[in-house]
């Protein structure tokens, strides 16, 4: 890997191929980089619409004071609709953004082959489709790389660089290094199904799928926790609303076709029932959510306000029973306690009777029946719980409603609202983000990149709040692998089962 290599002179011409939103965007990247860029499309005038769209989002810019007047008026100048790819003879790199087809892509590549000067770069930004597949028909399919944008293509920062089996390391590089030219953040991944983002970010839409599935909670109590509790911009199910279920489901069906069936990526019957309704999404006006004129807005279920009790001893050595007790001190009406002792791990106890739990992947009952407590509820894990604006709670079978009132009185006092899910291993973040980290580190294992590389993936191609290797290192590894062996022990399926690269880096972590 060279990082330092040499990125494409910006006088190098630039060609898309595939006018859409995507190759539109692409051609802005690439012209606002200084390059002269060619946009082709088989469909009559798609590329000069397309044009003419990317000039006024340019022209935007500018008016806003984004863009010298200078670099704006040149950008546009750089672009030019090509007819045919004949047209296309002297670029150095081609971009195809096309329908993802193999045959199509093989064939239009097959083309260019025939076409380019031989040191011209061939690039696709296929989001699933194998490079190494699609190399195979090539003469030279050592110059074939895959660049795979994310979008809108100019605000998205990750691009993905791929390889396949047949790909020169110095086209990756070159690649690589023309990518951080034009402002992005590359990352190296190798040619496996999903790549980096689309495989890690599977079980963010697939735990809360199962969760919906099992009655946990509803989509938008879920959304709510997920954002407020976890730190995340949007939730799963409004997340998918917007990609489209149709499309989510096929990426979806697509990884999991190629992993041979392997149960961590199945599909959601929720899902499918979904597209099988046409409730696609904001696209066709129903999902998970109602987006027709005058329907209403559904609201996540919280807590009706509840006293705070009387008697709470915190756990301070716990970092949520010490960030409970910085956030209830300035609107304290009764003194707190700290417990004298916590070897159980509890963050706190109220009453004598009630211990509240971090979520650890058990139960609330699951733990109040290893415990021989009478009454236990646990708190799901919160990206930063002196921030968090909300948490979700789970109650233990026996645990009385006036002792599960008592703990929502507490959070409450500590400015958090409030959201009882149905008793669930894990409950919702942490299960989350403990599968996200199994996933991350799986992929590392199997050599598709590094772990600096899912974390900065993760972050710049889906806007997760921190990278999911550095948030497994921040809450523990071993508190990963352990919710991990809970949700697998409770479920039997291989689906909860911990990576051999994550159970490694347990066992190899310093030892107090």
């Amino acid at each position: 890997m060279s990082e330092a290599c040499t990125a494409l002179p910006a006088s190098a011409a630039v060609a898309v191929i595939g006018a859409g939103a995507m190759g539109a965007g692409i051609a802005q990247v690439a012209a606002l980089a200084g390059h002269p860029v060619w946009l082709h499309d088989l469909r009559p005038g798609a590329a000069d619409t397309a044009i003419a769209g990317i000039r006024a989002q340019i022209d935007k810019l500018a008016t806003k004071g984004r863009l010298t007047p200078e670099r704006a008026a040149a950008a546009c100048a750089a672009l030019r609709a090509a007819g045919t790819l004949d047209d296309l003879r002297d670029a150095k790199l081609v971009v195809e953004a096309i329908v993802e087809d193999l045959e199509v892509k093989r064939a239009l590549f097959t083309e260019l082959e025939a076409r380019l000067a031989d040191d011209a770069i061939l690039a696709t930004n296929t989001s699933s489709i194998s490079i190494t597949a699609i190399g195979a028909a090539l003469q030279r399919p050592e110059r074939l790389v895959g660049l795979h944008f994310f979008n809108p293509a100019p605000l998205m920062p990750l691009v993905e660089v791929i390889a396949g089996r047949a790909t020169d390391a110095a086209v990756a590089d070159t690649v690589f290094a023309t990518s951080a030219a034009w402002g992005k953040t590359p990352v190296r991944a190798r040619s496996t199904p999903g790549f980096i983002v689309n495989r890690v970010a599977r079980p963010f839409y697939a735990e809360g799928l199962r969760l919906l599935q099992e009655g946990v909670c509803d989509a938008a109590t879920l959304d709510a926790v997920i954002r407020d509790a976890g730190g995340f911009r949007m939730g799963p199910c409004e997340l998918m609303d917007l990609i489209g279920h149709d499309v989510n489901y096929a990426v979806t069906r697509s990884v999991f076709d190629a992993y041979y069936g392997d149960p961590r990526f199945a599909p959601s019957f929720v899902q499918l029932e979904l597209v099988q309704a046409g409730h696609l999404g904001r696209k066709s006006g129903r999902g998970f959510y109602d987006y027709r004129d005058g329907a209403p807005k559904a609201e996540a279920a919280t807590a009706g306000p509840q006293p705070r009790p009387w008697r709470i001893a915190l756990n301070l050595g716990h970092p949520v029973g010490a960030a409970l007790s910085k956030r209830m001190y300035a609107s304290a009406a009764q003194p707190l306690q700290t417990l004298s002792s916590a070897a159980d791990g509890r963050i706190a106890t109220l009453d004598e009777h009630t211990a509240v739990f971090a979520s650890d992947g058990r139960s609330a009952t699951a733990i109040a029946a290893a415990l021989g407590l009478p009454a236990v509820v646990t708190i799901d894990l919160m990206l930063d719980p002196a921030t968090a604006r909300r948490a979700a709670i789970g109650v233990s079978a026996h645990c009385s409603d006036v002792a599960r009132d008592a703990v929502i009185g507490m959070l409450q006092s500590a400015g958090l609202a409030v959201s009882v899910l149905a008793d669930s291993p894990g409950l919702a973040v942490l299960r989350t983000v403990a599968m996200l980290a199994n996933e991350a580190f799986d992929a590392v294992h199997q050599q598709v990149c590094s772990l600096e590389a899912v974390d900065i993936a993760m972050r710049g191609g889906v806007n997760y709040p921190i990278g999911p290797v550095e948030w497994a290192q921040r809450i523990g590894l071993d508190r990963v692998l352990a919710a991990l062996d809970h949700l697998h022990a409770h479920y039997g399926e291989p689906r909860y089962r911990a990576s051999a690269r994550l159970r490694h880096a347990v066992l190899a972590s310093p030892r107090p």
